[in-house]
């Protein structure tokens, strides 16, 4: 009995195709790893970003910066001084984070705590990343007092909101993503 003779190209196959096979499984779990290393490194890298950022918006005026942003920033520091009661005090409250009712739960937790509440509704925009707390001039020392009741460590004077939006409240408080 004569038995076919397997060419040299017939016994090469077999070990090319498993190569590709095993070159292409290579690549996917290539890239799975560099997906789960990205999603390691992300979050202290958002951590140092938003850090650099509170400094940045915070740090104290260069002397190149014109006199009355010296002088903003300077009433910005100052000591916020007695603030009036709680229950005299009219917060508006915006939802920036985009969540349903996020307003509304902050407003009802204010409400709680013993201000008044001027409103609830939607910001402009629904990205802010942290909750921020605007106070207008002549009410800083109510504005740090808001933030320290609700752990909010962005505090600032009205700042791309209108004082005919706050509903005549003298306080804005912006819901972000994280407080």
């Amino acid at each position: 009995m004569e038995a076919p003779f397997l060419t040299s190209q017939e016994l090469i196959r077999p070990w090319r195709r498993a190569t590709f096979v095993a070159g292409g499984i290579a690549d996917v779990e290539l890239v799975l790893l560099l997906g789960a290393a990205a999603l390691l490194v992300a979050k202290p890298v958002s951590h140092v970003i938003q850090k650099e950022a509170v400094a940045v918006a915070t740090r104290r005026p260069a002397a190149h910066e014109p006199k009355a942003l010296r002088r903003a920033i300077k009433r910005m520091h100052a000591p916020a001084g007695t603030a009036r009661p709680r229950a005299h005090v009219r917060i508006m409250v915006f939802n920036g984070n985009g969540r349903n009712g996020a307003a509304g739960a902050e407003a009802g937790h204010l409400s709680r705590l013993g201000y008044k509440i001027a409103g609830a509704t939607n910001a402009a925009r629904q990205d802010y990343a942290t909750s921020v707390v605007m106070y207008r001039p002549g009410f800083r020392a109510e504005g740090l007092r808001l933030a320290r009741d609700l752990g909010v460590k962005v505090v600032g004077p009205l700042d791309g909101i209108a004082a005919s939006s706050l509903r005549g409240g003298e306080l804005a408080v912006v819901v972000g993503a994280r407080s």
